[in-house]
């Protein structure tokens, strides 16, 4: 899609997306955007007319999940200040993908589809399926809460470069104002994101999260979502789907190493709450001695009364890391700390009769072993936030 002119960004955001009110020297009355933005003349998908939208260009589409977002519209999860100095190259190549992002907004369209451009090739990886890696999941306001819709993922064409293009929502038979959420995908890049709207439909802003300040996670490849049938079925996004809130996601699979250029940029954002989930990452026991605590009280020292929960893996611990993370929270308790909160990753799974039932190799879970987790930390979660 070619850079739209500031003015016409500026016009979408106060009017419909799909039709811009108007007149030149020529015309008077609505005019037809098309007219003056190619990109928005009617497409058809899965039968159905569309018009398409750039849903990462702000206007009525609010996107949350990267607090230092580059001013050139690159979705990246690290602020500059955390680079080749000062971190492993691996959180600088995960840092592009793009777990925990959603795209939030208010249409009365039928139906909607999707086209996107996504990198999916490096990230399509045989123990996880490839809705979770590169797919996208809809979610849709109703009584009861957020409820999952469909979820769309590249097939075997896409994975050659071949732009993501799809009918996503079955057609409602009446036109309604109806609230929806996008999750990104937890693997993988995405580079441009539109959606196709019913020709003539309204957009509209989103309503606030019950939480205004997100909450954030830091650790490996489970907080990024490995191996989660798809995006919503991450821990972490379970999480901030019961509780309303905002998520900003930093797992990096393989590459949590605790470095302190990290803990700062975590220091520097304003937040509901702070889970720190590392443990899995560290390659020893001493590197995780060496580490944790340090990373811990950086926040901390930025954040008195932030509510933070240390958290230790759920597969295979051992008695030595686990003791490296609570001396975290008994010193931290000892000084007073009274918004700290500990949580044994051995209880995840302790439920039931074989643990590894709950994951797809015996390390990362599955969807059954996400939700235990999240059945775990939701009470701890709720009475840090005082809910």
């Amino acid at each position: 899609m070619k850079k739209r002119s500031k003015w016409l960004q500026a016009l979408l955001a106060m009017t419909s997306p799909l039709m811009l009110c108007g007149s030149d020297k020529n015309t008077a009355g609505p005019r037809d955007i098309s007219s003056v933005d190619p990109n928005f003349k009617t497409a058809e998908v899965g039968g159905e007319p569309v018009e398409y939208v750039d849903a990462l260009a702000g206007g009525p589409f609010r996107l949350t999940g990267f607090p230092w977002r580059k001013a050139d519209g690159t979705i990246y999860r690290m602020p500059d200040s955390v680079n080749k100095d000062n971190v492993n190259e691996g959180v600088l190549f995960l840092s592009s993908h793009t777990s925990g992002g959603q795209i939030s907004f208010r249409t009365d369209s039928r139906y909607i589809a999707i086209r996107a451009d996504i990198n999916v090739a490096p990230h399509d990886m045989g123990h996880m399926p490839r809705t979770g890696s590169s797919g996208f999941d809809f979610y849709e306001k109703t009584a009861d809460g957020y409820r999952f819709r469909r979820v769309v993922a590249p097939t075997p064409e896409h994975l050659k470069g071949e732009p993501l293009e799809m009918m996503v929502i079955v057609k409602r038979k009446e036109k309604a104002m109806r609230s929806w959420r996008i999750n990104l995908p937890l693997y993988g890049g995405v580079r441009k994101l539109e959606l196709g709207l019913e020709p003539g439909a309204k957009v509209e802003a989103p309503e606030a999260y019950t939480l205004a300040k997100p909450i954030l996670f830091y650790g490996s490849s489970i907080t990024q979502g490995g191996c989660a049938s798809r995006p919503g079925n991450n821990y972490s996004t379970m999480l901030c789907r019961k509780l309303d809130a905002p998520q900003i996601n930093l797992g990096f699979s393989g590459c949590a190493k605790g470095e302190i250029s990290v803990a700062e940029a975590i220091a520097s954002l304003d937040l509901a709450a702070f889970v720190m989930d590392y443990d899995h990452n560290a390659p020893n026991a001493e590197h995780l001695a060496k580490t944790h605590g340090p990373f811990f009280r950086k926040v901390r020292e930025a954040h008195p009364d932030l509510p933070i929960l240390l958290l230790t893996r759920g597969d295979n611990p051992t008695k030595e890391r686990t003791a490296v993370v609570r001396e975290t929270y008994e010193k931290a308790v000892a000084a007073g700390d009274k918004n700290v909160y500990f949580i044994d990753g051995a209880d995840y799974f302790a439920g039931l009769e074989d643990w590894a039932t709950a994951t797809v190799d015996g390390c990362h879970p599955n969807d059954l072993g996400f939700y235990l987790m999240y059945q775990r930390v939701l009470p701890v979660l709720k009475q840090a936030l005082g809910l």
